[in-house]
């Protein structure tokens, strides 16, 4: 049996039904989906992610990553995306491996590896493929067996997650990787940002604030924000505002007009019209359709 099988296997075995899937082991979260699915808008953290059998495209900003069991996905910083399982079928569902990346571990392991951490001053896009390898698949089928032993776990897990992580890090992506641990990097500098806008994200702002925030000038900020996210900060704030009105009208049946102006919209319309564009249907149409596929809005 291969390594891709034998991940598959135990994804299969824990994650028995449609959905995203969290486990009693911290991170990580197995994800099976029987059908292709529609485009789904989500705020994606930091991750690795596996697909060992069907396949996904990912949409951030204008650019479209497309992969399955041959690539490994790693998301660096929080991003907007739109996720679609474009190949799965109930003989031959998607499965997927995620294992969310904690920036404290990533550092750790890079101080007691000895392995070079210098920051980069041209971050790349916050979303990169790289060929998954059978020493990554291993660790990472590992890390899921030990969902049958709860007593080792605690133990054991931690292990596992290192030998991925460094896997990573000795990988061609390792840049990238060390990146999300440097406090000081142009991708941190971008996140700080991020996290700017995710804490006011209902209120107008200047992109001086925010560039103060991130300690960069705006120009700079503007370049090195578009090369990670694919979009301007205001751009990105858009993505977040009518991702969380829609959460609002979806998980609390709020009115489209309320969730709006909860978001920080004033005019009415125009949260319509802009929700119409980046959703493809006006409020009331699309929740309707959001309700009915439930599996779907669960599985980023």
């Amino acid at each position: 049996m291969t390594e891709q099988n034998a991940l598959a296997d135990l994804i299969a075995r824990y994650a028995t039904s449609d959905g995203t899937h969290a486990t009693a082991i911290p991170r990580l979260s197995l994800i099976r989906m029987s059908t292709p699915t529609e485009p789904i808008h989500a705020l994606h953290e930091p991750a690795l992610c596996i697909v060992v059998q069907g396949r996904k495209q990912v949409m951030l900003g204008d650019r479209i990553y497309r992969y399955g069991p041959e690539q490994y996905l790693v998301v660096s910083v929080d991003v907007p995306i739109v996720g679609q399982v474009t190949e799965a079928s109930p003989g031959e569902p998607y499965l997927c491996f995620r294992l969310d990346l904690d920036p404290g571990v990533l550092g750790a392991l890079i101080m007691e590896a000895g392995l070079d951490s210098g920051a980069s001053d041209n971050p790349g896009a916050g979303l990169c493929l790289d060929p998954v390898t059978p020493e990554l698949l291993s660790a990472a089928s590992r890390l899921v067996t030990l969902l049958a032993a709860p007593r080792d776990a605690p133990i054991l897990a931690p292990l596992a997650e290192r030998e991925i992580l460094y896997r990573l890090l000795t990988g061609s992506q390792a840049p990238r990787l060390r990146e999300i641990a440097h406090a000081e990097s142009k991708l941190q500098q971008v996140n700080r940002a991020i996290g700017w806008i995710k804490r006011n994200y209902d209120k107008p702002f200047r992109i001086d604030n925010v560039a103060q925030e991130a300690r960069m000038s705006a120009s700079a900020l503007h370049q090195h924000f578009k090369a990670v996210t694919a979009m301007s900060p205001l751009q990105y704030q858009k993505q977040l505002r009518l991702q969380e009105a829609r959460r609002l009208i979806l998980g609390q049946a709020m009115d489209a007009a309320t969730a709006g102006h909860n978001v920080g919209y004033d005019s009415p319309s125009q949260f319509s019209r802009e929700y119409s564009r980046l959703f493809g249907a006006p409020p009331i149409r699309d929740i309707a359709r959001m309700r009915a596929a439930p599996e779907s809005a669960a599985l980023i």
